[in-house]
Order: C-alpha cells, then sequence, then structure tokens
C-alpha cells in the first residue's frame, strides 16, 4: 500500500477532529474530537513508521512504540476529562461550553461580592 493512503485518511480524520473541537457546543463532544485527532497522528506515526522500517534495515518501530504511549496518554486524559466534565455537570447543570464560559466571565470575583452582601446586610437589618 503507498504512504499517500493512509496520509489522506489522517489528514481527513485530524481535519474532522478539528471541526468538532471548533464547533462542538458540548463538552463531551469536544473531548471525542481531541481522541479523533490523536487517533489521526496515531495513524501517520504508524504509517511512517512502517514506510520507514521498509527503507531502513533495522526494525526498531520507534513510530508504534511512540503510538502506544500516545494511546496510554490519551485513556488518561479521558478519564480525567470526562471526571471534569461530570462534576461541572452535577455543579452546573449542563456541559454546554457556551453557558460556562458565560458563567465564568459574569462573575467579577471578591470585589464585586462586597457590596452586594452589604446591600443585604441593610436590607435584613
Amino acid at each position: 500500500m503507498h504512504l499517500a493512503y493512509p496520509a489522506v485518511l489522517s489528514a481527513l480524520l485530524f481535519c474532522t477532529g478539528l471541526y468538532g473541537v471548533l464547533a462542538r457546543r458540548n463538552a463531551i463532544l469536544v473531548l471525542m474530537s481531541v481522541e479523533l485527532m490523536l487517533n489521526a497522528v496515531n495513524l501517520n506515526l504508524v504509517a511512517f513508521d512502517v514506510w520507514l522500517s521498509k527503507t531502513a534495515q533495522d526494525t526498531l518501530h520507534s513510530g508504534q512504540a511512540l503510538t502506544l504511549f500516545t494511546i496510554a496518554i490519551a485513556a488518561a486524559e479521558i478519564g480525567i476529562g470526562l471526571a471534569i466534565v461530570l462534576a461541572v455537570y452535577r455543579n452546573r447543570g449542563t456541559s454546554d461550553i457556551d453557558k460556562l464560559r458565560d458563567t465564568a466571565e459574569t462573575d467579577d470575583g471578591p470585589e464585586s461580592a462586597a457590596p452586594a452582601q452589604a446591600e443585604k446586610a441593610e436590607a435584613t437589618a
């Protein structure tokens, strides 16, 4: 098989994942798109490893070893990311990224909370 076929498939997978990261609003779909991008990189690593092992005399297969490390790191990343998304969903009631960004921007910190607490204390007194 020629090297162009897996390279083109990898580019299509990566572009699909990139579109998913940029266009999706659900955090779980964004994580799935990141996984799709990592799988495209893994496909590229294995394809180029096989292509280079045909030309070189030694068969070290470093691309395939790097792919195994990438899979392990991706599994850890998706586990931690999913735990964060579930914790945010339990606290906020949504996993929509735009709504989470809006709630983070409206909170100005403890400086804006002090006058609101003073007004609340005056109202109750």
